[in-house]
């Protein structure tokens, strides 16, 4: 790069605004050598078969560059042409339940090895392994066991492995071209409801224009209101093992709402 801005850092990377020889501008993450940026370009590709993503410039063990997003305020159009977006995407669909590659979220590894159907995946490769890394009281894994256990009940009609960000909080969509752009995917085959739920979870602008268009494109199962704590419990256990107790008590309300489905 001919030229670099520096623009903080994230999870122990460093991120920087750059200029390439040939004038376009990059996004950089640099850091320790590991598989996290080789994951996620991985992902990327395999999203942007779908729908529009940063360009992957160069991918390596110590640093993931990409194209550049230019942002804009998002607006209600916008959250609508996302929405649109977002159920294509969902659409395209996995090949099965997991990934080829190997998966993180944020710099936590995550076990992509598929499964044969979503809630055996959801339980072996997401809340119990995650369930084990964050400490929690023992009063407070049974409570989260006893939700496990009751996974393949709740989980609804049985739906194909969609196509999926994997991570799609606020911070994870940026609005640029009068759409949302998707960036630092934990992108996997899984449930599309995940993906929504984490939507909801933190918040997003506009999102009920968002729902309502993906609604119009890809209509939900009856009943996936109900069902969003149960696709909250995995990022909450992820926020648990980041940020510590702060979450407990998130978490712990979503469980007491997958034990009263």
């Amino acid at each position: 790069m001919r030229s670099t801005e520096d623009l903080g850092s994230s999870h122990g990377w460093r991120l920087q605004r750059g200029v390439l020889e040939d004038g376009r501008q990059v996004f950089a993450k640099i850091g320790p050598a590991s598989g996290v940026f080789a994951s996620e370009a991985a992902g990327l590709r395999w999203l942007g078969e779908a729908i529009t993503v940063p360009e992957v410039v160069e991918a390596g063990s110590d640093r993931l560059v990409l194209s550049w997003v230019p942002q804009e305020a998002p607006t209600a159009e916008a959250a609508l042409r996302f929405g649109r977006d977002l159920a294509r995407l969902h659409r395209a669909g996995a090949a099965g339940f997991g990934a080829p590659w190997p998966g993180f979220i944020a710099e936590l590894p995550m076990d992509n090895s598929p499964d044969g159907d979503w809630p055996s995946f959801y339980a072996s490769r997401r809340v119990l392994p995650f369930l084990r890394r964050a400490r929690l009281p023992a009063a407070d894994v049974t409570l989260v066991e006893r939700a496990v256990a009751r996974f393949a009940e709740v989980a609804g009609p049985p739906e194909p492995p969609a196509r999926l960000h994997g991570d799609l909080w606020s911070g994870n969509v940026l609005w640029s071209g009068g759409t949302g752009v998707l960036i630092d995917p934990a992108a996997h085959g899984g449930h599309r409801e995940t993906d929504l739920a984490m939507l909801a979870l933190f918040g997003l602008p506009y999102l009920d224009r968002v729902m309502g268009a993906y609604q119009e494109e890809f209509p939900l199962a009856p009943g996936w209101r109900a069902r969003v704590p149960l696709h909250q419990l995995h990022p909450l256990l992820v926020h648990v093992v980041l940020y510590g107790a702060s979450y407990r008590d998130s978490l712990l309300d979503a469980v007491a709402r997958v034990l009263s489905l």
